[in-house]
């Protein structure tokens, strides 16, 4: 299908928004679109321009015979900033304090503009790092982790706290719960996690850290790596973990009685 450049540029860079961290040899625009390899170069060009002007991600060019373009999505930190301090002022409404201490997450982690850039921010800040897939425990994490996972164009995996029969074979370890003290079990899929992977945990919130800890005892039992732990909200009570970790946003005071919160930024932009 021959395209002039102005619908070519266009179509190109849904793919690669579209196609994140993938490689995309030039012969396939070259031969879809029926153009030289120069244009598409020029094509590349012009768009790599654009999309670092206006902090839509990166394209980096691989050179040789397998070689082509590869687009790593990006946000810039002032439109980060503007959307966590947002999700501040959503956070801090009292009415979202439920009895325990606990604040009602979901309506926020299942609006899709939010979690889409809840992904972007989180996927930038592990930008650097090889990930093969994304973790989180069900339920409440699965958005927020699919969201990060689907930037990072990897697969995510879900711990369940239950055993079931759809998972097949599963692999499970004990944990104590940060909110009850209770020893708990959760259990992953055999089939979920290969070998050797190199893992992002993603969760909803970080209040003891039992959660965590045992989503990382199941990365040993899986010979995978740990690349890094991202939480879309931490209590600034939390006691000191032996991971470190990346939060969007903190609660630094939550008092049930008299119904007030306050939520600051996180630490993911230090």
């Amino acid at each position: 299908m021959k395209l002039r450049r102005s619908e070519r540029m266009v179509v190109i860079s849904n793919y690669l928004i579209n196609n994140p961290y993938q490689l995309t040899n030039l012969n396939t625009f070259a031969s879809q679109y029926e153009a030289a390899k120069s244009s598409i170069s020029e094509d590349i060009a012009i768009i790599k321009k654009a999309f670092e002007e206006r902090h839509i991600g990166e394209i980096e060019t691989v050179t040789g015979a397998s070689g082509g373009v590869i687009f790593t999505p990006s946000i810039a930190k002032e439109e980060a900033l503007a959307i966590v301090e947002d999700l501040c002022d959503k956070l801090s409404e009292s009415d979202r304090i439920l009895p325990g201490g606990y604040l009602y997450l979901t309506d926020l982690l299942s609006t899709p503009a939010i979690l889409q850039n809840v992904g972007r921010i989180i996927a930038n800040a592990f930008k650097g790092e090889k990930i093969d897939a994304v973790m989180t425990v069900a339920t409440k994490g699965v958005p927020l982790a699919n969201a990060v996972a689907n930037v990072l164009n990897v697969p995510f995996v879900i711990v369940r706290r239950d055993l079931k029969i759809t998972e097949g074979s599963t692999v499970s370890v004990n944990y104590v719960s940060g909110s009850s003290d209770r020893i708990e079990k959760m259990f992953l899929s055999k089939r979920s996690l290969k070998p050797g992977s190199r893992v992002l945990i993603v969760d909803d919130f970080l209040k003891g850290g039992g959660t965590v800890t045992g989503m990382m005892g199941l990365l040993d039992e899986f010979d995978s790596e740990l690349v890094g732990v991202a939480v879309f909200a931490e209590n600034a009570k939390t006691e000191k973990m032996d991971v470190s970790y990346k939060s969007l946003l903190k609660v630094s005071e939550l008092d049930v009685k008299n119904s007030q919160v306050s939520v600051e930024t996180g630490n993911i932009f230090d």
